[in-house]
């Protein structure tokens, strides 16, 4: 529809991973979700960039994590100078990103109509 959320990687290594992604939106619309990760926890890829860019929506809230919680395993944030947030797109950090992604998560505010 009118929203859409796009992840683009570049990475090696990993046989048959299986990831996921989830896009949703709010009851009222007023908010916009988009999840990539991998069920299974931790990634085997070497990821070398990343980027989540959402459509028809500004970004309010994102995290990476480097490992995605599984069993009794919480989920492990990236460093806030691994990856980079801007109004619509969240990538790695050139230099910083240690080329570990296991999942991505994205809350963002759709526009309202004002009446």
């Amino acid at each position: 529809g009118e929203y859409g959320c796009t992840f683009t990687y570049s990475a090696q290594g990993g046989t048959n991973e299986q990831w996921q992604m989830n896009v949703g939106v709010s009851e009222d619309s007023g908010l916009f979700s988009c999840s990539i990760w991998r069920p299974q926890g931790k990634s085997y890829l070497f990821f070398t960039q990343f980027k989540a860019e959402v459509k028809g929506a500004k970004i309010e809230y994102a995290m990476a994590y480097s490992q995605a919680a599984v069993g009794a395993q919480s989920d492990v944030p990236l460093k806030q100078e691994e990856f980079e947030v801007t109004e619509t797109t969240v990538s790695h950090r050139e230099g910083k990103f240690r080329f570990e992604l296991s999942k991505l998560m994205i809350v963002a505010k759709t526009p309202r109509d004002e009446l």
